[in-house]
């Protein structure tokens, strides 16, 4: 409440001092801020004149309504403050306008960011400053950049002693190796074997196993670590291998694993010697200059320099995970291979640690006589991530999808591709490639769930064949191009994987290979229904609204 004090006079007569309203002068007039019930009170006890003797309505409304703008009062004009807000809105707008276009990021990311901002006013310049750019911080590209120089000597020797002749490469995919290694420094390696498991029982045997038998070292490196069924198990292999010797480190993404590493079950590790680093840790300080969801998405087994295992599946056992999501069980696939390939991937965990640890890094070694021994198999380690060529994934499969000449087979639990993608899949359909997308029916991301059958229309118009999963949330990612090219590992087919995390992938020139995912397809194709265009288009206005609404972001999801 405002209350105006005035000048007053006093009554002989009554013995009191009362307020004359008639004394109210423009040099006189206070302004005083009181709680007003309090300060009625106070003021009827004092004069309780004051509560019963009426006042002439005018002289009332002098006193509650004097002019504002007289010496000594605050002025507030809502017209001003309207006008500094819009003022500020469009600066706003402005800077982050011109630091878009600046930045360049892909056309869709740029015009959905710049929809955001001009839409939300000041919140939306907030989500861009926190999740418009693929800021590492300052530090940690430095750090990125002394330690690929450091393994650059490294990856230059297993180039020059174990890189793959031409002539075992594929003449289709030649090129795309070739892309791959003049990008990523990694070149194609023969001599490897592999074992291809579709059962998370089957993986967690194998692993143990390997962990038991171990030498010398056994780094991992994943995403999502959950406590629980088969995952404890690895814990105990690996508190077993520590105390005996075994150089055990662990590297967890601080989102993904959160839990995990909060857990009890870090200190038993650390109390037997298991070395335990958090991945890109998260904190509110942290967050201001360094992009929170930028997270490093890879799953990596290095024993030995000998053994190595990557795909899809996270330390979780599926039976233990998100059953409260709805989507049922996730299915993975994962590969177990022997030979040269697996010191590359141990060298991209050793390069992940240095980075995290601030420690100068140590490239792996192995003994090449042996390596080369383990099998015919040529394959190639293509690391990605925001750090020094985050465009790297994008433009490789860009590039194996217009190679295509017969035939692709892709699956992902994340469909959400950009215009560049969607376009290379409808040159391949509409040249009479053989173009299949195996995608979970239900799906644990509503935003995802919009967002990717928005494009289904399109691509089913034409030629592409679309299958929806029903046995669980599909996880597995995999590209298989002619029978004879695959693309197998960590990267989804969303923009989130393709620009913003850190990611590893097999690039596999093999029939053997190829001849195995193709029947872990039929397999997935087995327990699918395929979609149907016209029963498609059937479907409701108020969904194909949501759908299109939800495929504007989703170059931000």
């Amino acid at each position: 409440m405002v209350f105006l004090g005035c000048s007053s006079s006093t009554n002989k007569k009554a013995g009191r001092r009362v307020t004359d309203a008639k004394g109210v002068s423009a040099t006189s007039a206070r302004i005083f801020y009181l709680q007003p019930w309090l300060s009625r009170s106070k003021s009827e006890a004092r004069h309780p004149n004051l509560a019963t003797k009426p006042h002439h309505p005018t002289k009332n409304l002098s006193l509650y309504h004097a002019p504002l703008h007289r010496k000594g009062a605050i002025h507030i004009d809502a017209n001003v403050i309207s006008t500094i807000v819009l003022a500020m809105h469009w600066s706003i707008i402005v800077l982050l306008s011109v630091r878009v276009i600046m930045v360049r990021p892909p056309v869709g990311v740029s015009l959905a960011w710049l929809m955001v901002i001009f839409s939300i006013p000041f919140f939306g310049a907030f989500l861009y400053l926190l999740f418009g750019e693929r800021r590492l911080g300052r530090h940690r590209a430095e750090r990125t950049v002394a330690v690929a120089k450091a393994f650059a000597p490294w990856q230059a020797d297993l180039r020059r002693e174990h890189s793959a002749k031409p002539t075992q490469v594929n003449p289709g995919f030649r090129h795309l190796a070739h892309q791959a290694e003049r990008v990523l420094g990694f070149s194609p390696e023969p001599g490897n074997s592999f074992e291809l498991f579709d059962n998370f029982q089957t993986v967690f045997d194998s692993l143990v196993r390997d962990i038991d038998n171990a030498q010398s070292i056994c780094h991992m490196c994943f995403y999502i670590w959950h406590e629980g069924g088969r995952a404890d198990d690895v814990i105990a292999a690996l508190e077993r291998a520590a105390q005996r010797g075994v150089e055990c480190r662990i590297l967890a993404d601080g989102i993904g694993s959160k839990k995990f590493l909060e857990s009890k079950s870090i200190a038993q590790l650390r109390k037997a010697g298991v070395e335990v680093v958090t991945a890109l840790p998260i904190g509110l300080i942290r967050t201001l200059f360094v992009r929170r969801d930028l997270r490093n998405h890879r799953k990596i087994v290095d024993i030995d320099n000998a053994i190595a295992y990557t795909g899809s599946q996270n330390l979780v056992d599926p039976r233990f995970f998100k059953q409260d999501s709805g989507v049922g069980e996730w299915v993975d696939a994962v590969v177990r291979i022997t030979g040269p390939v697996a010191v590359s991937l141990g060298g991209v965990f050793a390069q992940d640690w240095a980075v995290e640890t601030k420690k100068p890094g140590e490239p792996p070694s192995a003994n090449r006589e042996d390596a080369t021994t383990a099998g015919d198999v040529v394959m190639q380690v293509v690391p990605s991530g925001p750090d020094r060529h985050p465009d790297a994934i994008h433009q490789l499969l860009l590039t194996s999808i217009y190679a295509a000449q017969r035939s692709i087979v892709m699956t992902t639990p994340y469909f959400v591709p950009d215009d560049a993608t969607i376009t290379a899949l409808l040159s391949a359909a509409l040249r009479g490639v053989d173009v299949t997308l195996i995608v979970p029916a239900r799906n644990d991301s509503i935003l995802v769930r919009y967002a990717s059958v928005a494009h289904f229309d399109d691509l089913m118009s034409a030629g592409v064949r679309i299958a929806a999963f029903k046995g669980g949330l599909l996880h597995t990612k995999s590209l298989a191009i002619d029978g004879a090219a695959s693309i197998f590992g960590s990267v989804n087919l969303d923009m989130r994987s393709l620009w913003l995390n850190f990611e590893i992938s097999l690039f596999v020139y093999d029939e053997s290979f190829n001849a195995r995912l193709t029947e872990l397809h039929q397999k997935y194709l087995a327990d699918s229904d395929w979609m149907d265009l016209e029963e498609w288009r059937r479907r409701p206005f108020r969904r194909k609204f949501a759908e299109n609404t939800f495929r504007l972001i989703g170059p931000l999801l």
